[in-house]
């Protein structure tokens, strides 16, 4: 390879392409190399350093029972959380059902014949959602666009601000709150709000 390049090592390969100015001047300070057994045992010493704590950034937290038969069937069963194929090494199996089975689920508590998972976030959800009820809805309808997006004001905030964000490229008016008195017109192009049922919440997204 060395050859076909035209260079007579390594080391000169290295300094024709990368330059100067960013490489480090010197040998790296590095440990003394440890076998896989003093490696695990040091890393069992910092992982012992780790404290773990109850998070309750971004208002989503809720207190919730996590039923036994859930523990067991899912959270104590890798399947769902790491890869178990020799030739994959991903965990795309076991979430890819665990989503199939929310989707059904959602589908199911909802009553709607779509439901959407897999996405980064809450907010990327509604945002993505509101686009898609936006292309559909107009998509004949170009005389007669339908661009208001009813919020709930039970929406978490910041779910809120991805979609304010997401709909002034788009020309969708952003209408927020109480839906109980919202009243509905022909311009809405759909509604997002929570569902509080027996302290368990679920968030639905549907259209007229």
């Amino acid at each position: 390879m060395l050859q076909a390049i035209g260079v007579a090592s390594l080391e000169e390969l290295i300094d024709q392409t990368v330059p100067a100015s960013i490489r480090l001047q010197g040998e790296l300070n590095l440990p003394d190399a440890l076998s896989e057994y003093e490696y695990l045992q040091e890393l069992k010493q910092t992982a012992a350093r780790n404290k773990s704590f109850r998070s309750y950034i971004g208002m989503g937290y809720h207190s919730t029972i996590t039923p036994s038969v859930i523990l067991r069937n899912i959270f104590h069963n890798p399947g769902w959380y790491t890869q178990y194929t020799p030739y994959q090494a991903e965990i795309a199996q076991g979430r890819l059902e665990a989503l199939l089975n929310y989707q059904t689920m959602i589908s199911d508590l909802t009553g709607l014949p779509i439901a959407n998972a897999s996405l980064l976030d809450e907010g990327t959800a509604a945002a993505e959602a509101m686009a898609m009820f936006y292309g559909v809805k107009n998509k004949k309808a170009k005389a007669d666009v339908a661009n208001e997006f009813f919020v709930s004001n039970e929406v978490l905030p910041q779910t809120i601000d991805v979609l304010m964000t997401r709909a002034k490229p788009l020309d969708i008016q952003i209408v927020v709150g109480d839906w109980q008195q919202y009243q509905f017109s022909e311009t809405l192009l759909a509604y997002c709000f929570n569902i509080q049922e027996k302290q368990v919440r679920y968030k639905t997204y549907a259209r007229l």
